[in-house]
């Protein structure tokens, strides 16, 4: 079964400050992900993942009396956002489950882990 593991972040914290860089000055944070995303390749469950751009780039678009309109950033006033997925096929939910806590995010941040609702 597919799962969707939605990655939120504190909006008000850069993840800069939510962890350290390495003697380097590289983000431990981007080695953490690139590391993750191997080990999910290797074990042959993952069917994409992507970063997405910060909140302030986001736009929402809504229908109200026939009308569209566009408002720039999110609908929802929210201390997380969203900040990237993984979508993975996975046996069960606890698998999924275990995946999803291995995410760097969970450490400051939270994952959702939502089944795709298969309609065919």
């Amino acid at each position: 079964m597919e799962y969707l593991l939605l990655i939120y972040e504190d909006a008000t914290t850069p993840v800069e400050c939510q962890t350290p860089s390495n003697e380097d000055g590289h983000s431990t944070v981007l080695d953490e992900y690139m590391a993750f995303t191997k080990e999910v390749e290797s074990a042959g469950i993952l069917l994409g993942a992507n970063p997405l751009q910060p909140i302030e780039t986001a736009t929402t678009v809504r229908i109200r009396n026939g009308k569209t309109e566009t408002v720039d950033g999110p609908f929802a006033e929210t201390k997380e956002n969203l900040a990237g997925y993984y979508l993975l096929n996975c046996q069960s939910q606890d698998e999924a489950l275990t995946w999803a806590a291995k995410i760097p995010g969970a450490k400051w941040g939270s994952i959702e882990v939502r089944p795709i609702m298969n309609l065919t």
